[in-house]
């Protein structure tokens, strides 16, 4: 498929080409040759690269699999598999951001795997746009496992920390 481009803006730092246009009309129908290329292509592209200076607009495609007749070979990556739920309750992220342990660095750890917390208590903070966010127990039990590590990115709702099992705790108490 070939498109007919605008000559190149002259390195003679010009606001005009040979053919008389200025920068923004050079710019404009670049785009707008990328823009059809795109949307007239039956798969998108792995590569589109838009060069200004001696104008270009380049495409490239990756070489379909091998694949059988009838069969669907899908244009998006399936997403990574999520990681299992934890047995037992957890204590989950509130909001989206990077995961510390401490106030600090070099500062202990607000709780530590065999700590009681309980509801309320600062566990962790999250970092969100700069803001330090307090990562509270929604409720009691003792940290069984820390499941993100320090300065790892966290999503909304991902457990952070997993708490004994009331059986667990039971029988640690019963034998004390």
């Amino acid at each position: 498929m070939t498109h007919r481009l605008p000559r190149a803006v002259t390195s003679e730092n010009t606001t005009e080409n040979a053919a008389g246009q200025t920068v923004d009309e050079v710019l404009a129908a670049v785009r707008g040759a990328a823009a059809e290329l795109l949307a007239s292509s039956p798969q998108p592209p792995s590569t589109l690269n838009v060069r200004v200076g001696d104008v270009a607009v380049e495409m490239a495609w990756q070489a379909p699999a091998a694949a059988s007749e009838g069969t669907v070979v899908p244009l998006v990556a399936a997403p990574p598999p999520t990681p299992t739920q934890p047995a037992g309750p957890t204590l989950n992220a509130a909001t989206v951001g990077t995961f510390y342990r401490s106030p600090a660095p070099g500062a202990p750890p607000f709780v530590a795997e065999g700590d009681e917390v309980s509801p309320g208590q600062q566990v962790a903070i999250i970092e969100a746009m700069k803001l330090m966010l307090p990562v509270e127990a929604e409720r009691g039990g003792r940290v069984a496992e820390v499941l993100v590590a320090d300065g790892e990115g966290v999503e909304y709702g991902q457990p952070l920390f997993r708490l004994a099992s009331d059986a667990a705790t039971d029988e640690s108490e019963l034998a004390a």
